[in-house]
């Protein structure tokens, strides 16, 4: 918790905005975060199409997305020969 005033401090010094400011901007950054995760989640699960998950989050977050479990099912690939 210490850490985390700090950090609240430090943008509110460096960028000149009221604490309200910065909060209601973290939790407009971690609503959309979570979101995020969300779709990429039922993404990957089959929930939702490519075209459905590129429309919600991009092009980017999709393909890290699909770039992330490609490297873990080739490490289970790896595990499971051994």
């Amino acid at each position: 918790m210490e850490n985390l005033m700090a950090n609240l401090e430090t943008l509110v010094r460096e960028t000149h905005k009221s604490e309200t400011e910065v909060m209601a901007l973290a939790l407009q950054a971690g609503l959309r975060q979570l979101v995020r995760e969300l779709i990429l989640g039922r993404y990957l699960r089959g929930g939702v199409s490519r075209g459905e998950a590129i429309e919600a989050v991009g092009i980017d977050w999709v393909e890290l997305a699909e770039k992330q479990r490609d490297a873990v099912m080739e490490d289970l690939a790896w595990a499971m020969k051994k």
